[in-house]
């Protein structure tokens, strides 16, 4: 995108929010760089260069506008779109991998040498992993500075800096202002959102438009007691980070979605925030996806009708493998059930003031040591389960934001139990795979046939190829023609 140069400056130049995350505006005279949305008169053409990521304007000199801000303006979608190593060590450093386990712990995870990473990075992104996780830490300390009442020296570790001095020179290379400069320039803009002690409360951007309805619905209607709730118009769930827990509540808004966190450790911050944009897929670019799916005049109508749908990811996706063995062939309550059970004889306990959350979900490890005979499924659905966790506990089985989607899907299938459904709705959900397509499930059949598509799996399959690579988010619409509740926001009261 960055090096289409026409392209960029008629975005530049028409305050195009779609484009913002996709690439970034530096310019010269005044050495500031700026989302593409920028409100400020557009500078010349001459004095604009176009650039893929922040971390590049910043490595280059350039500071972010105040105006605009563009450090926080939403990633880009294409590093959730793709399963190439660029895509998949973004998607790594975005999750805070580079700050705990450094440039070697990255490029193991990819199977790639530390100087192999940093070419590839250099050469897509212009700039290395280490300046891409700098530009991060600089963003999480900007989020806390602005919206907690942390003393800095908090906010420097928590970010991800090694020292009080490190922190104050990036702060102030990067934003042009000292640390106390830009908590006082956000109490005089009044950014901070109204504190609830303990938590941390701060507003996750997207790109317009998003339909809550199924992305809230899904997660509400499928959630599992303890772990997760509907309460006071938020979405809540506990979240097992690497340096403890926490606990999150998120609120659909009109231009963004409210986040409020309550963490042991405020290390954690930067994976937790990466997880609930994972989760509920804000990277997402929806012109591109409605736009595609409107080419089929079938499907057309569904996308016209509620835009901006997303696909609902998680928060851990081991957690969703397992509930996807437990939800086969059962109803969505009798999985919340099944589930329940394995959270209070496995899960770890957590103190909530807020509400009724009382669980992480197990992990893998510890659900390896559970005895099958205590699973009121079918035999068979226990060695599927018994199988899985042993996979995942092992390492045998490797699920995450970082897999590789089709060796993924090699080595679900080769697990027993495990048919298209199964490894296909962990593509779409737990890996993040856009085109990850179901065409075997009731609904969807349904859904195509009241539509005058193929209802055959074979059928729909070879009809859907005009989808692609957005048949995950086909799906959504699909789904969406059926009155059920994964389809609509819930109510207080919903299932919790």
């Amino acid at each position: 995108m960055y090096t289409d140069t026409d392209r960029c400056v008629r975005a530049v130049q028409s305050k195009d929010a779609r484009f913002d995350g996709w690439f970034f505006t530096a310019v010269r005279t005044t050495g500031i760089y700026c989302r593409p949305s920028c409100p400020a008169v557009p500078p010349k053409v001459e004095n604009m260069s176009f650039l893929p990521s922040a971390a590049a304007c910043q490595q280059a000199g350039y500071r972010a506008c105040k105006r605009c801000r563009p450090d926080t303006s939403p990633g880009s979608p294409e590093w959730n779109a793709r399963a190439d190593a660029v895509a998949r060590a973004m998607r790594l450093i975005q999750d805070g991998v580079v700050d705990r386990e450094g440039v070697p712990g990255l490029a193991a995870r990819l199977g790639y040498s530390a100087r192999q990473v940093e070419r590839q990075l250099n050469a897509e992104l212009g700039a290395g992993p280490l300046a891409l996780a700098r530009a991060q830490r600089a963003q999480t300390a900007r989020l806390l500075i602005e919206t907690s009442e942390l003393p800095m020296g908090d906010v420097a570790f928590a970010a991800g800096f090694s020292s009080i001095r490190n922190f104050n020179e990036t702060v102030r290379e990067v934003f042009a202002l000292t640390p106390g400069e830009l908590r006082a320039r956000a109490t005089r803009a009044g950014r901070r959102e109204p504190r609830i002690p303990g938590t941390l409360s701060l507003r996750l951007p997207y790109r317009a438009p998003l339909n809550p309805d199924n992305l809230f619905g899904h997660l509400v209607a499928t959630a599992v007691p303890g772990v997760e709730e509907w309460r006071d118009g938020a979405y809540r769930r506990t979240l097992r980070l690497p340096h403890g827990s926490g606990i999150v509540a998120l609120t659909p808004g009109p231009d963004h979605i409210g986040c409020r966190l309550a963490l042991t450790d405020l290390r954690d911050l930067t994976i937790a925030i990466s997880r609930c944009r994972w989760m509920l897929d804000l990277d997402a670019d929806p012109e591109a996806v409605d736009g595609r799916l409107r080419t089929d005049p079938l499907l057309a109508p569904l996308v016209d009708k509620a835009p901006g749908r997303r696909v609902p990811r998680t928060v851990d996706a081991a957690e969703f493998a397992v509930r996807a063995v437990l939800g086969q062939q059962v109803s969505t309550a009798a999985a919340r059930t099944h589930a329940a059970r394995l959270v209070t004889a496995y899960g770890e306990p957590v103190a909530d003031p807020q509400g009724g959350l009382t669980h992480l979900f197990p992990s893998p490890g510890t659900l390896a040591g559970l005895d099958p005979e205590a699973l009121s499924m079918p035999r068979s659905r226990r060695t599927t389960l018994t199988t899985l966790v042993a996979a995942l506990a092992d390492g045998s089985l490797p699920l995450g934001i970082d897999s590789d989607w089709e060796a993924a899907r090699a080595r679900l299938n080769a697990l027993p139990g495990f048919g298209p459904w199964t490894t296909e709705i962990i593509a779409m959900r737990a890996l993040g795979d856009p085109d990850a397509f179901l065409p075997s499930d009731l609904g969807v059949r349904k859904a195509a046939r009241a539509l005058g598509l193929p209802s055959t799996p074979a059928a729909l399959t070879a009809g859907a190829a005009g989808w692609r690579p957005w048949r995950a988010y086909a799906v959504q619409y699909l789904w969406a023609t059926d009155d059920h509740p994964i389809n609509r926001m819930p109510a207080e009261g919903a299932p919790s």
